[in-house]
């Protein structure tokens, strides 16, 4: 669509994309060429277009006295430097907004959005926020761009949007880029479609999904929750075997310390059968292990869900 915008107002050299260090936006060959995870592309590599790739704000690439604003601020100058030569050719850069999931629960700073928001906005490059996993509540706010005071030209949602029942994406978009394919002419049309388009059942599903973040007041409430799991999580965040404690919203995330490189290596299998055997679905992403709750738990669950994952981490690491 951002393309295809471009093209029909007359800037057809702008088709390169822009993704970040350590990227997932999906395993479709469109979503795949700005995906930055091998494990995923490596296979499909022939098949897919190339992508800019730009340093990743991950507030743990701080230096030695830096915060995760500065860190936020040199990601964003690197986005600079490559909009300042090719800017003519660059149609979007796609980023997860606050928290770069699948490369290993990579947060970081607000402040990174703003910056790159106004390069884009100088340079005209459209700005596409993956929200699959990070939106509808799951950082804290509804969507994730919304602390940093940022709107984008392109966002995507799914999962949380239908509370996990039927499946529905969805893409919100500026007027002026729906303006751009509002035409007579059908070649000026935005003709990718999909056979599923406007599923009514699941967009029931997510009508009566939004209705529920109404009547049951879910942000305040998560609020609430996450403060009480951060404070049974203390434990594990001033343990000596484990670094970067973090939080956003209703995602928590840790990183152990495995000297042993054999057993780094197996981190990840050792902790899911472990966290399985004390009835918990926890599935680390190489030594990143991370929560994901849903926001149903009660303050009994949520005491017993971080006793648990303390428990498993002790057995694995022993």
């Amino acid at each position: 669509m951002s393309f295809h915008a471009w093209r029909n107002a007359g800037w057809g050299d702008k088709q390169e994309f822009v993704c970040l260090q350590g990227s997932y936006h999906g395993e479709t060959i469109g979503a795949l060429a700005v995906t930055d995870v091998a494990l995923f592309k490596d296979a499909y590599g022939p098949l897919l277009r190339s992508s800019r790739v730009v340093t990743s704000p991950d507030a743990r690439n701080a230096q030695q006295g830096e915060t995760a604003q500065d860190v936020a601020r040199r990601a964003a100058k690197d986005v600079e430097n490559l909009f300042i030569e090719r800017a003519d050719h660059i149609a979007a850069i796609i980023i997860e907004p606050l928290v770069q999931c699948a490369t290993g629960m990579a947060m970081h700073d607000p402040l990174y959005l703003t910056l790159v928001r106004e390069l884009c906005d100088r340079y005209s490059v459209h700005m596409i926020l993956d929200e699959i996993a990070v939106g509808c509540g799951r950082t804290g706010t509804f969507f994730a761009c919304e602390q940093a005071n940022i709107w984008p030209d392109f966002l995507c949602l799914s999962k949380g949007i239908r509370g996990g029942y039927l499946p529905l994406s969805l893409v919100l978009t500026r007027d002026e880029v729906y303006q751009a394919f509002y035409s007579t002419d059908v070649r000026r049309g935005f003709l990718h479609s999909h056979s599923y388009t406007g599923n009514p059942l699941a967009c029931r599903a997510a009508l009566a999904t939004l209705q529920i973040f109404k009547d049951d007041n879910v942000l305040a409430n998560n609020k609430v929750r996450a403060a009480r799991l951060t404070a049974a999580l203390a434990p594990l965040k001033d343990h000596e075997r484990v670094r970067h404690f973090r939080q956003a919203g209703m995602i928590w995330a840790f990183d152990a310390v495995e000297p042993d490189a054999a057993k780094a290596s197996t981190f990840s299998r050792r902790f899911f059968s472990a966290a399985l055997e004390n009835e918990l679905l926890l599935r680390p992403i190489g030594r990143t292990v991370y929560l994901m709750p849903p926001y149903i738990l009660n303050d009994d669950e949520n005491d017993d869900l971080a006793e648990r994952t303390r428990q498993v981490f002790e057995s694995v690491i022993a």
